[in-house]
Order: C-alpha cells, then structure tokens, then sequence
C-alpha cells in the first residue's frame, strides 16, 4: 500500500474513532457536559489531536447529526416503490417508528437531546434532514391531489403526522411505555397500531 493511501485510511479510521467517542459520550453525558478533552482522554489522544480532524464540538455533533439523518433517509427511501400515496404514508409512519426503536441512541440524538440547533440550522449543507422532511411532504401533497385524506394545510398536516410518530417513539425510547406494564413485543404492536388508527382518522 502507497504511504499516501496508507495515511488517507489513517485520517480515516482516527475521525470515525473520535466520531464513534464523541457519540456515546453524548448520549452519557449530554452535549453541554462533553468536552474536546472528554473525548480525546476517552480514545487516550491528547486535545490537539481531535483539533487536527475536526475544528469544535459543534462540528462533531453535526457530522454524527447527519449521519443518522442519512441513515434515516436511506430507509424512508425504500418506499419509494409504492405508487399509491396514502400507502406510502402509511409505510413511512411505520418506517420511521422502527428506525426508532432500532437505533434508540441515534433517534436520541436526532430529536430529543438538547444539542447547539444554531449550528445545524445554519449549515448550508444540512441536506439530509431537509430531504427527510421534504419526502413527507412530496407524499403528503400527493395524498391531499388525490383526495386521498381530509384536504387541510399541507404544513399543518405535516407537522401532525411528524408530531405524532414523533410521540410514539420518543415515549418509548425514553422508557415511559413501562406504564402499560406489557411485553416489549406487545408495546411494540401497540405503537403501529396507534399509528394505523391516527391515519384511519386522515383518511377521507
């Protein structure tokens, strides 16, 4: 292997190390409580080696931000074959309640810890959160043309699929579906079901 392509794959693995680091220290810690220094004592470097791959904290969290946005996407994006909108609601609803219960951590990240939104908001380049969204509202605007739910805001009707999803999986990764005092596979069931019902009521 070239000294060139050596050190490339180097630079490679050290980010993903700093990345992989800074992820479960944040999800420890909380993003206000990790430090440049946390995460470089975590993978035993010094400070000034995390400032050789990435320029703050801020930076960090948006590229892990991403990722699990992409992510995300990646499996929204598999019901891109189903031509009728209202079952490609329906399959995106459930899509994203089982992105959530599989990647717990990433979907803490994502929308619940309370992390520098300045920053991601400002980034130009935030492409993946903004093609998330915008996927539901392609198939939702395809819904209302075909009459296919109750005609209403597109934005308005957005947000009320989004917040109610967003619901389902934020009590359940935050452990306060414990209340039901069911089997994980029945509270499960309980979190789709409640979704089909939600669209049942959208429907025309």
């Amino acid at each position: 292997m070239a000294i060139k392509e050596r050190k490339e794959r180097e630079k490679q693995e050290m980010r993903k190390l700093i990345i992989e680091s800074a992820t479960q220290l944040f999800l420890k810690q909380g993003y206000d409580k990790t430090s440049i220094r946390s995460i470089a004592d975590d993978i035993e470097y010094s400070p000034a080696t995390i400032y050789l791959y990435f320029k703050d904290k801020d930076e960090i969290f948006f590229i892990i931000h991403e990722n699990a946005f992409e992510i995300l996407e990646q499996h929204l994006r598999r019901n891109d074959v189903i031509a009728d909108p209202f079952e490609r609601l329906a399959a995106l609803g459930k899509t994203y309640i089982e992105f959530g219960l599989q990647n717990p951590d990433y979907y803490d990240l994502m929308f619940i810890m309370r992390a520098p939104m300045e920053q991601i908001k400002n980034e130009e380049k935030w492409r993946s959160g903004e093609c998330a969204f915008g996927y539901l509202l392609t198939t939702l605007s395809a819904c209302l043309e075909e009459n296919k739910i109750r005609q209403g805001d597109l934005y308005v009707t957005a947000i009320q699929v989004w917040s109610f999803v967003h619901g389902l999986v934020s009590l359940y990764v935050r452990e306060r579906m414990c209340i039901l005092m069911m089997p994980d596979d029945a509270t499960r069931e309980i979190l789709y079901s409640s979704f089909d019902l939600f669209l049942a009521n959208l429907k025309k």
